[in-house]
């Protein structure tokens, strides 16, 4: 069934959909009822292999979902008047049994909300909760899981000397790696530090300023993002701007490579000129003064270490009620060296109402080779449906939007669709859809792309 509610708006749940590794099939979170989901595994095609009723009480609300080799995790955070904390329901894949709730951790009522990040391979479970004065964070105690949930040790990260930071992220990686992602000072520089498990204690930090004074411009980070890809290195993007105007200066990209004695390749920025405004109002049909409501969206590598980075526009129409649109995505091409080869603007047009927020507009990637594919729920032509296109992350030459008949219903019920949106292959791809507006309930469907 659609979510409904405030989870429409929350996206702490993203993916709905997760594919198994050895293409056997997926496992899909699935909302049943108003106190309760599933978690629920099919084949390739479609047949349900077992569905687990996972309980959802007042006062909890999902943190997580991944999966690993042996189990799917769900988390569920709790809160109320005595106390929070983020307990995990594991599922063993095989069998579709679920073990004891398991709390792996708690915080005070009045604390920051507890986190939680799962690895890739979802071999590796971190739950980790805050430490605050007056609204900073000067510590964060983190404890690993395995994913059978043994606990397989403790660590806490100590900024007292760092003075103000922002967006702390805690990320971990499939062997246990614990990297925690900062803003730092005054908004200027990207900082990452590197716990590696076991009882090493060397914590190394690798930092570098991409905002300052250019031009007697003051130019700080607008938005940034952090992913531990593929290749196991560490990647960073930052949107600067003009401190003063807010006007977009330019986008900055970062590898962090800690193997060996650990450095970084800091790619030549690409600087948003007004040749490049202009390239922007010939896609989007508008007339172009100055770039707003762009914002970081995804960070994807390719088979031949190409780095393609995404950033998306979108923005609210009038106050907290009114629609919100999605309009044109940026992206950029880097090659395996770092440097900027191309860059693309696509142009499209969405619209979710307030209630689905930027649930229901938004993307799904994924590589291929050297080809990344772009879904999108748009009205093209008076269609409203899933359209599919193709970049060549070598030339960053797009295909046309190519319309996948799925027969999406175009009303208010669209939050869902990016959900349970995945790729099982190259050309296989599994959906959902409300074939009319009438029906209250979602069917999956597979879609076999040429």
């Amino acid at each position: 069934m659609p979510e409904q509610g405030s989870d429409r708006y929350d996206m702490r749940v993203p993916r709905k959909t997760l594919p198994l590794a050895d293409g056997s099939g997926f496992v899909i979170l699935a909302h049943q009822n108003a106190g309760g989901y599933a978690v629920e595994r099919y084949d390739t095609q479609l047949k349900k292999q077992w569905s687990t009723t996972i309980p959802v009480t007042p006062g909890e609300t999902l943190e997580a979902f991944g999966h690993g080799p042996q189990q799917a995790l769900v988390v569920l955070h709790h809160k109320d008047e005595s106390g929070q904390n983020l307990s995990v329901i594991a599922v063993n894949m095989q069998s579709g049994q679920k073990s004891a709730t398991k709390v792996v951790m708690t915080a005070l009522a009045r604390d920051r909300r507890p986190g939680v990040s799962i690895s890739p391979d979802g071999s590796r479970l971190l739950a980790f909760r805050y430490f605050t004065r007056e609204q900073q964070v000067k510590s964060i105690a983190a404890t690993l899981f395995d994913q059978n949930l043994g606990q397989l040790e403790q660590k806490t990260y100590d900024f007292r000397d760092l003075g103000d930071f922002f967006s702390p992220a805690v990320h971990v990686a499939n062997d246990g790696t614990q990297y925690v992602t900062l803003v730092s000072d005054g908004m200027k520089k990207l900082t990452v530090r590197r716990y590696p498990t076991g009882k090493y204690t060397e914590i190394k930090v690798l930092g570098v300023p991409v905002g300052g004074t250019f031009g007697g411009k003051p130019v700080t980070i607008r938005d940034a993002k952090f992913s531990v890809l593929n290749d196991g290195s560490l990647y960073a993007a930052a949107l600067c701007a003009d401190y003063k105007t807010g006007e977009y200066y330019s986008l900055k990209v970062v590898k962090y490579d800690f193997s060996g004695a650990g450095d970084m390749k800091f790619s030549p920025e690409f600087r948003f000129t007004p040749a490049y405004l202009t390239e922007v109002g010939k896609a989007s049909g508008a007339d172009i003064k100055r770039l707003e409501d762009v914002y970081l969206a995804d960070l994807l590598l390719t088979a031949d270490k190409q780095l393609v980075v995404i950033a998306e526009k979108h923005f609210e129409e009038g106050g907290s009620e009114s629609p919100v649109h999605a309009r044109e995505l940026h992206v950029f091409g880097y090659n395996e060296f770092g440097q900027p080869t191309w860059h693309n603007i696509v142009a499209k047009n969405q619209v979710a109402p307030a209630v689905d927020a930027y649930t229901g507009i938004g993307f799904r990637a994924a590589v291929f080779g050297n080809t990344v594919q772009l879904l999108t729920l748009e009205s093209i032509n008076k269609k409203s449906d899933l359209y599919l296109r193709r970049i060549n992350a070598q030339t960053g030459v797009v295909g046309p939007p190519e319309r996948l008949k799925l027969n999406v219903a175009d009303d208010q019920q669209l939050a869902y669709v990016k959900d349970f949106t995945a790729w099982l292959g190259e050309k296989t791809i599994i959906g959902v859809s409300r074939p009319n507006k009438k029906s209250s309930a979602l069917q999956l469907e597979k879609i076999v792309v040429k």
